[in-house]
């Protein structure tokens, strides 16, 4: 008497619908979800008029690096100091990737 045990079902198939593949799919060198808006037109004249995402952070970052530079900060909490230094320390490492990018640019 031989056991047999198998994982697989007895009938295999698969319906195949080659547009199903391509549902939330994306084509593109590059792809990028900005998310949902309520007011697209308007997200969009920003992005043009004023800056991409990042270099809008990038000059709030650089604010707030003259902000911490000149406010003295008293009787943090650890978790407030902790948010604090994180933050420099964020904000020191864009920096020096800034100043990498740069000397390539002046060296190429």
């Amino acid at each position: 008497m031989s056991n047999s045990f198998s994982v697989a079902p007895e009938k295999l198939w698969q319906a195949i619908n080659p547009w199903s593949f391509f549902e939330g799919a994306h084509f593109g060198l590059i792809n990028i979800d900005l998310g949902h808006t309520q007011q697209p037109e308007l997200e969009h004249a920003i992005l043009d008029d004023v800056g991409s995402y990042g270099r809008q952070l990038g000059r709030i970052g650089d604010a707030l690096e003259v902000v911490l530079h000149h406010v003295r900060f008293h009787d943090l909490s650890a978790a407030e100091d902790d948010a604090v230094n994180a933050l420099r320390f964020q904000l020191a490492a864009i920096r020096e990737i800034k100043r990498q990018a740069g000397a390539r640019r002046d060296a190429g």
